[in-house]
Formats: structure tokens, C-alpha cells, sequence
């Protein structure tokens, strides 16, 4: 990985049409944390040659002059002179430009090592991008680098488009072989995880974008300073993640990478787009993807992929965390979602003195009508966890006929969804809501007519994304004690933390740090 003042480089790509934007997005860049600036002048609409003077002398960080033959707008295209280009590189090198950026086939037509001896403070990127069709094998991006190479760059740069996570692994494999510096970008949502764990692999450095200024498959750089950290990976560094689809609304990333660093643990817990959960845990077999926590809509499928599963996340027929274990290799599946919801269920309702004479050891959920919507991962672990409390478990789910098959196994009753709002057999029934109803961006959306929360002693959402969804709204406004999915997220990812270090929990940090961010 390369390094400024021993840490890694973070870039920002500044692609901006005029003078003054670029400026400007140079100081935003340095302020949210990178370290390096691209300076896209193929980008810019129109420069004049003293305008390249002052935007060179004006960096307030090392750069990139980037003159990447791509845009028929651009000021350096087919139609532009090879003079221009040339004086541009010219200037760039005068100035001593840290590194100076060109496309392969632009790096073909000129000797860059005449440029080198010239002036041999500057060094060469020579970049290539890889679109359309099947990823290229570890194989192929050899040869292709090789190739590159040739040219007398300095440091290696591949832009790929990826189609699935699985398409990463020829690439993690070329950041750790390769003899030349190499960056590697991943193009898309499902190459996230291509820049955070670059600096694990031996990249030489990774790219992040501007806050208001998304880019498909690259971190912000405020994530990479405040949440990922990456100056604290290495080589040894084990990676955890969150294995889902979709995955953009995880508060994992900000809850795992502080604590596994208070712990002193070297790990990095990033966000893993998943697709195809069986392709993806036959992939990626490294023992340095050392856990999972498991999202929607894998938990269920997920407990295929795995060599062991712990009787309870058998029982309940999904897993929402995966250890590889180190002896062997092997993936073991648990479920820390079960006990997770349960008992947050039950220590609301004890706060509210709710057991009324009953023996304080027994389950406030016993004898209790439990009313569950959805019948995927969470809503199987929290009929198994209602069930084992002594409930009378009633399931609600579009699909009716895994409704039926989960009532079936937890000797509970199905409905159709559509009565949900007209089921009332009694007062003070509990209301269990485990489905993506309400989750943002739809966080208007409510699985229940607020009227009929009116029979409901107890609303429990599953949804902490936003942490005060309108279903919680509307029941509390309706008198109900409500009970929010970020209670239960803490404390599954309390039990996922000890799976995921073998006993590590700072339970007191973790959930100042939970409550801090919702």
C-alpha cells in the first residue's frame, strides 16, 4: 500500500468541468480525509496552459494529473493535437506532479521513460479500464498488467466493471501477487469491498468519493476516515461482514470497526452486496474472511452453505451469523437473533412491572397471544423464541404459505395478511413486526392500520433504520409499550461480536456507540 507520512493513500477522483470547481473540491477533499487528489483534466471543459499553472501550484495536497483520452468533450480527445497533450504532461512534469496519470493506449504512443529521465520526481500511472462482458480471470488481468508494464509505468491502475461480488476474488488475488503497484477499482454497488480492504491486500491506494457526490462502488471519504480507518489494516487483518442484499441501511460498519479497535482486535467488518448466497461462500473459501453476520434475504438459504449449525439455528431453520472456524476451515452457522428479540420483548415488558403477581422467573410472553408479520429469517427466529416463552403464536405474511409451514412448525396459526387489521380476538396482544415494512427509504410504510393497534399491549419492530418508525410512532401514540429493532440490534451484535473475537464484548461501549448513532 502506498503511504503519505505512513499512512495510506486515500484519492479523491476530482472530475469537474471548470477551474474554480476543482479548487474547491480540492480543499473539500482534504478536509473529509484524503490524502491525494485526481486531478481530471480530461475532465474540464476548457483549460488554457497558465490555468493548468495555477491549479498545479495550488494544490494544497500531493496529486494526480490525470489526462485520460475518454470524453469527446474533453479538452484532450482524438480530435485535440498530440502538442497539447504533450505540453500539458509537459507542465505537470515542470511543476513535479507527484504522479501524472495516462490512459494505456496514450502511454503506447509516447516513450514515457524519455519523460522519466527528463525529470524523474514524477511518477507514471498507466490505467486501463475493463468494461462490459464476463470478469476477466486472475490469468487474464496478469497479462494485462504485464502488458502494461511495458510502457515504463511506475504503478498500475485497472478500473473493472463487476457484475457480482464473486468477481472480486480474481482481483484481491492481483493486489496481493503483483509486482508493480497496482490499484484496482471495482465499478459498481457489488465493488465496495474492492477499496475497503485494499490496503489488507497490498494496493497501492483506494478511492473514495466527496459527501453529496455518491459514487457506485467507492466509499465515502468521511466513512474511510471515521468508520473504516483503514491505516489500521494489514495483511493479518481478519474481515468480517454483513452478508445481504441490500445492504446500504447497515449500522454494522459503524458499530463493528470501532469496537473491534477498542478490543484491540485486528479485524474490519465492511458491507458485502450479495446475490447468490451459495456462489458467494463457495467463492470466497480465504481463512482471511474469517465471519458473517447474515441479512435479508439470505438467513434461511444461508444455513445450507454451512458445514455445522448450532441446535438452536437449526431449530429455527436460519442462521444470522457465520464463523469460519480457524482449525479447520469449516463455516459454522448460529443464531444470535432468537434470544436478541425475545428477551428485549420481555425486559420492556418487566419494566413496566408487567408480570402483575406472576412468578418474576416465568416469561412475561406466556399465555400471551403473539402476532407476528413475516415469515422470513427474523420472523422465524422470533416464533421459535415466542414459542419456547410459552406464547400462542399467530403469523400474518404475503406469502401465505410459508405463513402456514412456520405455524406449522411452532404449533402456531397462519392468517392471511389482508386480515391482519380486523384480528382482535382480545386486548393486549403482542405485535411482533419482522418484516422490511417501513424500512428506509419507504419509512412512511406501516405493516398496520394505526386503528388496530388499539388491541396491542406491546409493539416490537424489527426495523432500526429509521429507529422510530412510523409503526412505532402510532403505537406508542396509541398507548402501547414499543419496543425498538435497534434494542434488538445491540444485543445480536453483542452475540455476534464474541462469536466473531471468541469471548471479546465491550457490552458498555458497544451500546454508548449504538444509541450514539441512531
Amino acid at each position: 500500500m502506498g503511504s503519505m507520512n505512513n499512512y495510506p493513500l486515500v484519492c479523491a477522483a476530482l472530475e469537474c468541468e471548470t477551474m474554480e470547481e476543482m479548487a474547491s473540491s480540492m480543499v473539500k477533499a482534504k478536509a473529509e480525509g484524503a490524502n491525494i487528489v485526481e486531478l481530471c483534466i480530461h475532465a474540464l471543459s476548457f483549460i488554457h496552459i497558465s490555468q493548468l499553472h495555477s491549479l498545479i501550484n495550488f494544490r494544497t495536497l500531493p496529486a494526480i494529473v490525470s489526462l485520460r483520452d475518454q470524453s469527446p468533450s474533453s479538452m484532450i480527445n482524438k480530435t485535440k493535437s498530440k502538442a497539447t497533450l504533450l505540453e500539458v504532461l509537459r507542465v505537470a512534469m515542470e511543476l513535479e506532479v507527484e504522479f501524472i496519470e495516462l490512459d494505456y493506449e496514450l502511454a503506447s504512443d509516447i516513450c514515457i521513460f524519455q519523460y522519466k529521465i527528463q525529470n524523474p520526481k514524477s511518477k507514471f500511472i498507466v490505467s486501463r479500464y475493463i468494461n462490459g462482458g464476463k470478469a476477466p480471470s486472475a490469468e487474464t488481468l496478469g497479462d494485462l498488467i504485464a502488458d502494461m508494464q511495458f510502457t515504463g509505468a511506475d504503478v498500475i491502475k485497472l478500473k473493472i466493471d463487476v457484475n457480482y461480488i464473486t468477481d472480486l476474488v480474481p482481483i484481491f488475488r492481483m493486489l496481493t501477487h503483483c509486482q508493480v503497484p497496482l490499484i484496482a477499482i471495482a465499478v459498481g454497488s457489488r465493488g465496495l469491498i474492492c477499496q475497503l480492504l485494499g490496503p489488507k491486500f497490498g494496493g497501492f491506494l483506494v478511492y473514495g468519493s466527496l459527501e453529496g457526490k455518491p459514487i457506485a462502488g467507492l466509499p465515502t471519504l468521511v466513512s474511510l476516515k471515521n468508520v473504516y480507518k483503514l491505516e489500521h489494516l494489514n495483511a493479518d487483518t481478519k474481515v468480517f461482514g454483513l452478508v445481504s442484499n441490500p445492504v446500504g441501511h447497515s449500522k454494522g460498519p459503524i458499530l463493528h470497526n470501532p469496537t473491534f479497535r477498542h478490543a484491540g482486535y485486528n479485524g474490519i467488518y465492511v458491507p458485502m452486496l450479495v446475490d447468490d448466497v451459495k456462489e458467494f461462500f463457495k467463492t470466497y473459501t480465504s481463512t482471511d474472511f474469517a465471519g458473517f453476520s447474515v441479512g435479508i434475504p439470505h438467513k434461511e438459504a444461508a444455513i445450507n452453505c454451512c458445514d455445522e449449525v448450532h441446535p438452536l439455528a437449526k431449530s429455527i431453520g436460519a442462521v444470522n451469523t457465520i464463523i469460519r472456524r480457524p482449525i479447520d476451515g469449516k463455516l459454522i452457522g448460529y443464531n444470535t437473533d432468537c434470544e436478541a428479540c425475545i428477551t428485549a420483548i420481555e425486559d420492556a415488558m418487566r419494566g413496566r412491572k408487567y408480570v402483575n403477581g406472576k412468578d418474576p422467573e416465568s416469561s412475561p410472553l406466556a399465555e400471551k397471544i403473539f402476532v407476528l408479520v413475516g415469515a422470513g429469517g427474523a420472523g422465524r427466529a422470533l416464533a421459535y423464541g415466542a414459542k419456547s416463552r410459552g406464547a400462542r403464536v399467530v403469523i400474518f405474511n404475503r406469502n401465505f404459505e410459508r405463513a402456514k409451514a412456520l405455524a406449522h412448525a411452532v404449533s402456531g396459526e397462519a392468517l392471511p395478511y389482508e386480515d391482519l387489521d380486523r384480528f382482535s380476538p382480545q386486548n393486549n396482544m403482542i405485535l411482533a413486526n419482522a418484516s422490511s415494512v417501513g424500512m428506509e427509504p419507504k419509512s412512511n410504510e406501516t405493516p398496520i392500520a394505526k386503528g388496530a393497534l388499539k388491541a396491542y399491549e406491546v409493539v416490537f419492530d424489527a426495523v432500526y433504520t429509521p429507529r422510530n418508525t412510523r409503526l412505532l410512532q402510532e403505537a406508542a401514540e396509541s398507548g402501547a409499550i414499543v419496543v425498538s429493532g435497534v434494542e434488538m440490534f445491540i444485543r445480536q451484535a453483542l452475540g455476534q461480536f464474541r462469536l466473531f473475537t471468541d469471548g471479546l464484548a465491550p457490552e458498555a461501549f458497544m451500546r454508548k456507540l449504538i444509541l450514539e448513532q441512531f
